[in-house]
């Protein structure tokens, strides 16, 4: 999967700076002058990592990440500043925040700080798709599946619904269907992703 990054920093001359550090370490960065702009054309089908400035003319990077998570995009953010305080870093965090760092930015500790930004939205990813994939199950099969999830045999699941094995087998190749897998231990990690 290629990962977005988006920067958003009113100082050009910060954001050619980041985006030419980025480059170095092969991650290519999309910027924007100012929050009004990013959020005219953020496109919660593209997910990526935002680094965005706290201190910003209109809109903060604080306020442009509560305008986002109204939105219901809830993308990992590294807040950046020049001005950076105890209090500000501490809001930021309870905002939720991924990771906050002062100006001028390393680029290792920015490049690590996109890394787990990219890992989170990775696990968000499979998440949405073992979601979307057990949504295709009925109630039933919901049901079979958790049973299998907790280990149980044809067997028990039959003996615990009274019903028959075939039908609780007939059950499973519909799970395993639905799923696109007949590996009890993906349909297992699925069920636990999607958290049925």
């Amino acid at each position: 999967m290629t990962h977005r990054v988006y920067l958003v920093d009113d100082d050009e001359a910060v954001r050619e700076a980041l985006a030419f550090l980025l480059s170095t370490y092969g991650i290519a960065a999309e910027t924007f002058g100012d929050p009004q702009t990013f959020l005219a054309h953020v496109d919660d089908k593209k997910p990526g990592v935002l680094v965005v400035d706290l201190r910003m003319p209109l809109v903060s990077g604080q306020q442009l990440h509560q305008k986002l998570g109204e939105r219901g995009i809830d993308w990992p953010t590294i807040m950046i500043t020049g001005h950076g305080d105890v209090a500000a870093c501490r809001r930021a965090f309870k905002a939720g925040i991924q990771d906050f760092l002062t100006k001028p930015v390393d680029g290792e500790v920015l490049v690590d700080a996109l890394q787990q930004g990219f890992a989170s939205l990775d696990a968000g990813l499979e998440t949405r798709e073992a979601r979307a994939l057990l949504a295709r199950l009925t109630e039933r099969e919901r049901e079979v599946l958790d049973m299998v999830a907790r280990g149980w045999a044809s067997k028990e699941i039959a003996a615990a619904l009274q019903v028959s094995v075939r039908t609780i087998d007939a059950h499973r190749a519909k799970v395993a269907e639905k799923l696109g897998t007949s590996s009890v231990a993906e349909q297992v990690r699925l069920a636990l992703l999607g958290g049925a």
